[in-house]
């Protein structure tokens, strides 16, 4: 063999990851920290599998070989040229195939010491779904509970800033967790990529000690959090954050202005309640988005349909509510959710 193999464990060992599949499977996902150099870009790979099924296999290859020789002499050009000889990069692509052996025969031909990760990407996502099955029971979770409104995310944030250690899911998900959690002009990660990310976060925490996680649903936006961490939440100890009502209100009104500030997407994102409330209350609730009376929509929503919800949901899943520390809270500017936050214990 030209070049070296690698394992997922010697990842520390390299200067450089890269990925060497297209750029629709690099931002699927990859591993953490790669950089993307394609061997075959999207429609170059549509053109060599279209051919390999409807012409032969053989003239797939010839066509690929031309297209993988001239993008990896490019990124030679316009990635590498100036790396040192000590530099020492490892190489991946699906499977470790023939995607990542041609760069890495051409880098180590050149005099760099240069590996392909064994098993490709493949091998480290069934890595990846592995950890995230047994590393949930690894953490003692300490479950923040409140209802919308409570400021749960907030207080999270506290206690980073109080040098406790957090494990914030919504920030992973780029999403608030509710039906109106979708935030403005940003997209969701896919699935793997949370995945991913997710895994990586749980990894760098000290399971000596304790971790502060938000209580949540199964699915935050359109991403699904691993059963083991869903299961292992609900056994935690629990926190329960005791916020007024109209200061649930004011906050809100804070945290979501974007919606007071397009009306229209409040309105489209209230239509997803239709399976759960009547048309006639849909249409009060758009009614006064029209009117601009916010302050009483928030105030309706959290005690006839988010209240409700949430009481329904902790009581049936989370063993340990009922012994929970309760957590007074008085207001949610940063200066009394540090105050909070300082006061709880490890």
């Amino acid at each position: 063999m030209l070049f070296k193999v690698a394992k997922l464990s010697q990842l520390a060992e390299f200067d450089e990851i890269i990925d060497v599949r297209s750029p629709a499977e690099f931002a699927e996902d990859h591993l953490p920290g790669a950089i993307n150099c394609p061997v075959l870009d999207d429609e170059e790979r549509i053109r060599v599998g279209t051919l390999y099924k409807q012409v032969s296999p053989f003239e797939a290859r010839k066509l690929g070989a031309a297209l993988v020789a001239q993008n990896i002499a490019r990124h030679l050009q316009q990635h590498f040229y100036a790396r040192p000889k000590s530099w020492k990069p490892l190489i991946y692509c699906w499977r470790g195939g023939q995607r990542s052996a041609s760069m890495a025969i051409i880098f180590n031909q050149i005099g760099w010491n240069t590996h392909q990760l064994e098993g490709g990407y493949k091998s480290y996502r069934h890595q990846v779904l592995a950890d995230l099955a047994s590393l949930p029971a690894t953490l003692r979770l300490k479950v923040i509970c409140g209802p919308t409104g409570s400021g749960k995310s907030r207080l999270l944030h506290a206690l980073q800033r109080n040098g406790k250690q957090v494990l914030d899911l919504e920030a992973l998900a780029v999403h608030r967790g509710s039906v109106l959690g979708r935030l403005p002009d940003q997209a969701q990660p896919s699935q793997k990529w949370f995945d991913s990310m997710l895994r990586l976060a749980m990894l760098q925490l000290d399971p000596a000690r304790p971790v502060f996680i938000e209580s949540e649903s199964r699915k935050i936006g359109t991403l699904c959090l691993p059963d083991s961490l869903f299961s292992r939440m609900h056994a935690s100890e629990c926190l329960s954050m005791e916020v007024a009502l109209a200061e649930r209100v004011r906050f809100l009104l804070e945290d979501y202005d974007f919606y007071l500030q397009q009306p229209d997407r409040l309105v489209t994102q209230l239509g997803f309640l239709k399976a759960v409330h009547s048309r006639e209350q849909l249409q009060q609730w758009q009614d006064m988005i029209a009117q601009g009376q916010f302050a009483s929509l928030v105030e309706q929503l959290l005690v006839q349909h988010y209240d409700p919800l949430y009481v329904r949901s902790m009581n049936r899943h989370y063993t340990h509510l009922q012994q929970s520390q309760l957590l007074t809270v008085p207001g949610l500017s940063p200066a009394l959710l540090d105050a909070v936050a300082s006061a709880i214990r490890e």
